[in-house]
């Protein structure tokens, strides 16, 4: 009952099954989220169980604002949880020119770990240049780090702030998960244990 109760309340455990958050959040690392800075659905989904309970929103200490990361239900699948960067919340107005991104009309700064993989204008995409879009009350719009390789607000729309579940606050554990070592430990990434940039 308490390790429910901490998990519904005030922390849980989340994994990252791919490279769309490179290099902020790399696969394979597993990262602590705090649930009561954004707040979160209470009870949410049993442990070990996809199953949705019958739920509240606790209030959260602060909404989440441009350039935090969030962690929430994905739009298209409520069991899944993803997590990804807002760019922008509610009112503001955001666009993508020749992959620069806008956030009411201003250059967004960019995180140090945000890349693009794909050479530039090679093969025209709509990421790369779309906009503005305004975004609705009460959503934020959230985009992924490794830009080129990450579906997010530009393909599925906004989040709504229902969604939102928590704050990533460290990566507690780090595999390798394609090390060809049979040595166990020297597939941990030690360096990436600690706190998130």
């Amino acid at each position: 009952l308490l390790v429910i109760l901490i998990r519904s309340v005030l922390v849980q455990a989340y994994h990252i099954p791919s490279g769309s958050m490179e290099d902020t959040l790399r696969e394979g690392d597993y990262v602590i989220g705090d649930k009561l800075t954004y707040g979160t659905q209470i009870p949410d989904r049993l442990p070990l169980f996809k199953t949705k309970l019958p739920s509240f929103r606790m209030p959260g200490l602060t909404a989440p604002q441009p350039g935090d990361l969030v962690i929430f239900e994905f739009p298209g699948d409520p069991t899944k949880d993803f997590i990804k960067r807002c760019v922008a919340v509610a009112g503001q107005e955001v666009a993508m020119r020749d992959r620069v991104l806008y956030v009411d009309g201003k250059i967004f700064p960019e995180p140090s770990g945000v890349k693009y993989t794909r050479q530039r204008g090679s093969q025209a995409l709509r990421r790369d240049s779309w906009g503005p879009e305004t975004v609705p009350d009460g959503h934020l719009f959230v985009m992924g780090d490794n830009r080129d390789n990450s579906h997010d607000s530009r393909v599925w729309g906004t989040v709504s702030l229902d969604r939102v579940k928590a704050h990533p606050l460290l990566v507690y554990f780090s595999w390798e998960s394609g090390a060809s070592s049979w040595k166990l430990w020297e597939n941990i990434r030690w360096r990436r244990l600690g706190r998130i940039e």
